[in-house]
């Protein structure tokens, strides 16, 4: 299976939990995901979900000037996306534990 693939139902939650303090803009989003080992997420690919996010009033934007030059749009969390990212959180630890648990326990008892 292609990690991109995998990476497409994930990024919705990684992307609340990378605002949900914090506004961010779409290259700092990319940077911050590289950063804990998803270097193959692009900018092309996460406005696409921002713009659903944004569709279901999950986040917000705002334009703000930037020193290094066009204006920059940010990326803030609604209340609805806290919802949202609080049920994630619960199905992603759920679904990483079964997950992991399968692998662990093929690991140990192969034929």
């Amino acid at each position: 299976m292609e990690t991109s693939q995998m990476l497409k139902g994930l990024l919705e939650g990684c992307i609340l939990s990378i605002i949900k303090d914090q506004e961010a803009y779409g290259y700092e989003m990319v940077a911050k995901l590289a950063d804990y080992g998803l270097d193959m997420v692009s900018e092309g690919s996460i406005y696409p979900v921002l713009l659903k996010l944004q569709k279901q009033d999950y986040v917000s934007s705002r334009m703000l000037p930037s020193k290094e030059g066009p204006k920059r749009k940010y990326y803030s969390i609604t209340k609805q996306g806290h919802t949202y990212l609080e049920e994630f959180q619960k199905q992603w630890s759920k679904v990483a534990t079964s997950v992991n648990d399968i692998i662990e326990f093929s690991d140990n008892h192969e034929r």
